[in-house]
């Protein structure tokens, strides 16, 4: 095996307490690289299908990949992974941060963690050595007392811990993980997997950094990058994620009011800019990464402290602008309440504003939330909803649900109002203005994801004359409010580039198109690592397997075409803004995804890869 490539897991039952390694054959690594689908690999072959998302037989996967905690920026990702509480499907998300590294440096290219424990239990690994220790005293406790306790208790600060909040142990279906206080898997309830097994945190640290094959050639990598890339004209540098309200704003888009209105009256109070010029005091980052993307924000009249970071652009939209709430220093300590508690941001804003429109309605009444005011743009309410859904007290107890299945239980027209697809609410981004996302939500494998690929605004800037996805053939400009068999195939090339970067650990925020790091010198710099010989062709295909081996999983579960849809609200006109009366045409929508099935070689009528796909893609032996 080449240096560069590490090719073992650990594998820990959390029932029997035992451990075992699993030597991973150079094929399957090079077939998967890690991440996105090495973690669907993993999972198709060791969950049974129909597990109950939240019993003892799920599998929650922790995967690196072949770059992991090497020196080039943007590389630092890591994935998680498991049967998702929240919509009953495939689960995945990717944290940046400092915990893959560490655990790339201990030896290891990822954790699979099966069984349930007996009693609260973190896991400690440092280097080859594995235990499962009491972590009683760490239940119940919010993130910042975990991360301090366990750094006493190991008596190091440079240990690296994974944990699952409070929402988490209370089995919210939206719980998230976290490393460090400020590097979340947000999407998918995956926090609530780990509680479901009793495991508060996964702590490691590492002494054996890996090493590049061919180090001059890495090196000349990393060369490149510096001089290709200007932090002093970096958007995502100066401003992080939360550049994105005033442009959205602009363009009509800034989902308000539950996605009734795209423009927001308050949008300047909640904007980047504002948090630059008023609460920033720290421009954060992850392992090894010149970007440093991260706000980190202090409100000391609100106890807000940079020690949880600061809130991203989806953060500041969800309990912002989706609430009707413009109080800058408030969406800071709802963003710190998120990180204590450890919850998704998106789902926790959405269902928030689900219940804003609920009460609005009359579905959701004084009795129910205990006399809280749920009229929109009230800030306190929306904290105090925060500590209610952590902590699944009151009304938090049906809102921990999420917008599907409180919906469901409340009834009288309240589906409505409960913006999901196949069960995991709306991020922040209206399809309705960049028409494209409304097939990376309907199709995302688990739930609507504003991450499948780049958004439309993008493909409007395509052109033949060095455009970096100009070597995937993308070099026509293409309208945003186009949904056309033009807009498919971008969304179906440009998927396949952020499922790669999935896969290899790449941040989006680093790579292009929506930064400087080109997709030929990142394969390059994956071959200088592992000595191998993979071609741009081979890397999309790797973006294509994640992709299938995600659709495969759920075709296992029972999703159906019937669960590739959108919201109706999607298909009515925005209320307000510039792009006022703006919708998703539902026939050119469904037309749109049939051309994708078709283009991806999944069967038009069941949404199920053909045998064919499976065979071109090497996947005849995964049991679907």
């Amino acid at each position: 095996m080449p240096s560069g490539v590490t090719a073992r897991l650990l594998h820990v039952d959390l029932t029997t307490r035992q451990t075992r390694t699993e030597e991973l054959p150079e094929t399957t690594v090079r077939k998967y690289l890690g991440g996105g689908a090495l973690a669907a690999h993993v999972l198709l072959r060791d969950l049974k299908p129909g597990a109950d998302p939240l019993g003892p037989d799920n599998v929650l996967v922790l995967m690196t990949s072949v770059i992991n905690g090497l020196s080039l920026s943007g590389t630092n990702r890591y994935t998680a992974a498991a049967k998702s509480p929240l919509t009953g499907g495939y689960g995945e998300s990717e944290a940046g941060g400092w915990w893959g590294p560490e655990l790339r440096a201990a030896g290891w290219d990822g954790v699979v963690i099966h069984g349930t424990a007996a009693a609260p239990t973190y896991l400690w690994i440092k280097d080859d050595t594995v235990e499962l220790r009491d972590a009683a005293a760490y239940w119940g406790k919010l993130s910042g007392e975990v991360q301090d306790g366990l750094e006493q208790e190991l008596g190091d600060r440079r240990i690296r811990v994974l944990q699952c909040g409070v929402s988490g142990e209370r089995l919210v279906r939206f719980a998230a993980i976290v490393n460090q206080l400020k590097h979340f898997h947000g999407r998918g309830g995956l926090g609530a997997v780990m509680g479901s097994k009793n495991l508060k945190a996964v702590v490691v640290r590492g002494s054996k950094p890996p090493v590049a094959t061919d180090k001059d050639t890495a090196k000349q990598k990393l060369v490149w990058f510096k001089d290709h890339y200007d932090r002093s004209k970096d958007r995502f540098h100066q401003l992080g994620s939360s550049s994105g309200v005033l442009a959205l704003e602009a363009s009509g888009i800034l989902p308000t009011r539950n996605f009734r209105d795209g423009s927001f009256e308050g949008a300047r109070d909640i904007s980047g800019q504002k948090m630059r010029d008023t609460i920033l005091v720290n421009r954060g980052t992850c392992y090894a990464c010149a970007v440093a993307c991260k706000r980190e924000v202090e409100v000391k009249d609100l106890g807000v402290t940079p020690k949880y970071g600061g809130p991203e652009y989806e953060t500041l939209a969800a309990s912002g602008s989706l609430c009707g709430v413009s109080d800058l220093n408030a969406l800071a300590l709802v963003n710190q309440l998120h990180a204590q508690y450890v919850l998704d941001s998106i789902s926790t804003g959405c269902v928030i504003a689900f219940a804003m429109e609920c009460w609005e309605h009359g579905i959701i009444t004084p009795e129910m939330t205990g006399g809280l005011d749920l009229a929109w743009g009230n800030a306190d309410a929306v904290i105090q909803l925060v500590h209610l859904i952590g902590r699944r007290e009151g009304i938090g107890r049906l809102l921990g649900e999420g917008v599907k299945r409180a919906a469901e239980q409340l009834g009288r027209g309240a589906e409505r109002f409960a913006l999901h697809v196949k069960g995991q609410e709306l991020p922040m981004h209206d399809p309705r203005g960049k028409k494209g996302l409304s097939l990376a939500y309907a199709l995302s494998p688990t739930g609507a994801d504003h991450m499948e690929a780049p958004h439309d605004p993008l493909y409007a800037g395509f052109h033949p004359q060095g455009h970096p996805l100009g070597v995937l053939g993308l070099i026509e400009p293409l309208d945003p409010l186009d949904l056309d068999a033009r807009k498919v195939r971008a969304f179906f090339e440009c998927q396949k580039v952020w499922s790669f970067y999935n896969s290899v650990g790449m941040c989006d925020f680093v790579g292009a198109p929506l930064n400087a790091m080109e997709l030929t010198p990142l394969v390059d710099y994956v071959n200088s690592v592992t000595g191998w010989n993979m071609s741009l062709y081979e890397a999309m295909k790797v973006g294509e397997r994640n992709n299938t081996l995600a659709r495969l999983f759920n075709n296992r579960e029972g999703f159906t075409p019937a669960d590739d849809v959108l919201p109706d609200r999607l298909h009515e006109g925005i209320g307000n803004g510039v792009l006022k009366g703006s919708r998703v045409e539902p026939e050119l929508f469904l037309a749109a995804r049939r051309t994708y099935y078709e283009m991806a070689g999944w069967d038009p009528d069941t949404g199920r890869p053909t045998r064919t796909k499976l065979a071109e893609l090497g996947l005849t032996d995964v049991e679907a």
